[in-house]
């Protein structure tokens, strides 16, 4: 996100040859460089604390660590479904499709001074592909238990080979480098224990290392992240006019206890850009702009969100037998999910601006969103109908329905704390639940405390249902590496490390054959079967897909162009981003 830039190898007199640069188009924003203003922090904002700083061991949205996805051997714009070489000076792919070879751009630099090399890049896909570190992109190294085998060629070279054709290598290949020489260090002296507790949040964030085009100063817990501009990012990012990126000085995060509060900060004019969630808050703001009391620009529904928001039930309740198998039966969760008022939802949270979610598929890819994917509406009649079927024909007198044996429906749904929107949908669905005889204690906790939940593993894992949401994917194949096999991290229903459905089965072995099918008409129908599988399955209820709307002050420049703007590539790049006075 960003300013008329004097190169900063002039300005700070360094002594170094200039890296070959990556220059950052012109169509990818708004305004031209010469528009631009050096300078001045962007403000935005955060509903909790990050958990780490350490890339290995997030899963979760992370301010931090979500920075250092800014910088990739290879990249797509926002322009386009074509992959571009970014810290990669060039990549080739081989004729069959097996062999990427990525040459890494020479002269780029840590935050702390120290060359980036390919060694770099090979300890990032070293770390990812070792179990014991249980990183988040463990899972893309692999396609039907197959590894994918890195080799460091030479200082600034890499190469991968993959066991089979695979549709997503070029996303595989968008690789984020770790500091070998901090990090690398940690790992070869103490294993993955040593890497797995380093850069935690009671550690000195000044002190982490990132090629990120902003690099954490300080944190302060439940206040505020501080970023400050990474003078060695400008040596090899710079736009058409030759200045150095970021345009910005700072950009800051702090830390909400909900949506509403950060609204509020918005229309108080402190911070510089807000997504008003539902219909309400665009109300806000617009009125706030009609008064004169806030000089913004305002876009309403600009696509659907690139996130998914779901109810997803634990399958290993090792302690609660009788829940265990419960949450196991998939004619139970075909009840829940049509106690689900997607249609009061929409209208109750998101004032209509939002639509029935009924696949795993974000709406906004919506090339690969089957149309006839099942569905299970709401309708409470057909829910008890299925629940007499599981045996709960009994009704206590406080309401509550109970099967022969006495065992009563009964469990907790837990969401995150501040998101008000989570909560509210968590609310109406345990009030459609209750009126039937199901019991459905809502509990709105920390957001790290429901990850941790939701991350644990074993047979014994300590949740009922969580409502939560999942962003991330891509363009190529919107099916997560690390979301439908059985024995991935996100797999979050069933963390036993196997299959305990056939249509988990079946959902797994779709998403290798898809995977692997590099014909894209021909992998969309396989991405259907996928979604017919899980659909049936219901082990994740999906609610609805609220739109996307994008708020921020006037004096922010830098975003888009018109009619560019959607939740798959957001509003802006933050290196083209500046603020004018």
């Amino acid at each position: 996100m960003k300013r008329l830039a004097v190169p900063l190898a002039v300005t700070l007199m360094f002594s170094f040859t200039l890296a070959q640069t990556f220059t950052w188009p012109n169509a990818w924003s708004a305004n031209t460089p010469e528009e631009a203003v050096t300078g001045g922090t962007l403000r935005s904002y955060s509903l909790s604390d990050p958990r780490t700083f350490n890339p290995f061991v997030s899963a979760e949205q992370n301010d931090v660590v979500d920075a250092a996805n800014l910088t990739t051997l290879i990249t797509q714009g926002p322009d386009s479904d074509a992959f571009l070489p970014y810290m990669a000076e060039s990549f080739t792919v081989s004729d069959d499709g097996l062999v990427v070879t990525l040459n890494v751009r020479e002269g780029m630099r840590w935050s702390d001074g120290e060359d980036i090399t390919a060694a770099d890049f090979f300890f990032t896909y070293t770390a990812e592909t070792d179990e014991a570190v249980g990183s988040n992109g463990y899972d893309s190294w692999f396609i039907n238990g197959q590894p994918i085998v890195g080799e460091l060629v030479d200082e600034y070279t890499l190469r991968f080979t993959f066991p089979e054709p695979d549709r997503t290598a070029l996303p595989v290949m968008a690789i984020s480098p770790a500091p070998d020489h901090i990090l690398g260090e940690i790992y070869r002296e103490g294993g993955a224990e040593a890497l797995k507790a380093a850069w935690g949040t009671d550690s000195d964030v000044s002190e982490t290392v990132w090629a990120t085009p902003f690099v954490p100063v300080s944190f302060t817990p439940g206040q505020r992240i501080v970023f400050e501009r990474n003078p060695y990012f400008a040596e090899w990012n710079e736009d058409e006019a030759g200045n150095g990126l970021p345009y910005l000085d700072r950009y800051t995060v702090t830390i909400v206890e909900s949506v509403d509060a950060a609204l509020n900060l918005y229309l108080a004019g402190e911070l510089d850009s807000f997504a008003p969630p539902t219909v309400d808050a665009l109300g806000v703001i617009n009125q706030a702009i009609v008064n004169g009391e806030l000089d913004a620009t305002l876009l309403p529904n600009q696509s659907p969100v690139a996130s998914s928001q779901f109810i997803t039930f634990n399958w290993n309740k090792a302690s609660d037998p009788f829940k265990e198998s419960l949450f196991r039966d998939a004619r139970f969760r075909q009840a829940m999910s049509h106690l689900v008022d997607r249609e009061a939802i929409i209208d109750l949270v998101y004032g209509g601006s939002a639509a029935p979610m009924w696949s795993n598929v974000y709406q906004v890819y919506d090339y690969w969103v089957d149309p006839d994917v099942p569905k299970f509406p709401y309708d409470p009649e057909r829910a008890v109908e299925l629940l007499e079927e599981l045996g709960f024909t009994e009704l206590y007198d406080n309401g509550v329905r109970a099967n022969a044996d006495g065992d009563a429906i009964s469990f907790t749904l837990a969401t995150n704390a501040g998101n008000t929107q989570r909560e509210e949908i968590a609310i109406i669905f345990a009030d459609a639940a209750r009126a039937v005889g199901v019991e459905v204690d809502v509990q709105a906790v920390d957001f790290n405390l429901l990850v941790d939940q939701l991350l644990s593993t074993g047979d014994d894992r300590p949740f009922d249902a969580i409502l939560i949401g999942l962003q991330g994917g891509n363009r190529v194949y919107p099916f997560g590496p690390n979301v439908i096999p059985c024995d991935t991290n996100l797999h979050m229903y069933n963390q036993s490390g196997a299959c305990l459905d056939d249509l988990e089965q079946t959902a797994e072995d779709l998403y290798f054959e898809g995977r692997a099918t590099l014909d894209t008409e021909a992998a969309r129908d396989i991405g259907y079967d996928i979604q017919r599988a899980l659909a049936e399955l219901q082990a994740q209820i999906y609610t609805v897909s609220p739109l996307a709307h994008y708020s921020w002050l006037s004096s922010v420049r830098g975003e888009h162009p018109e009619g560019m703007i959607n939740a798959a590539v957001g509003a802006r790049q933050l290196p083209l981003t500046y603020k004018v006075d």
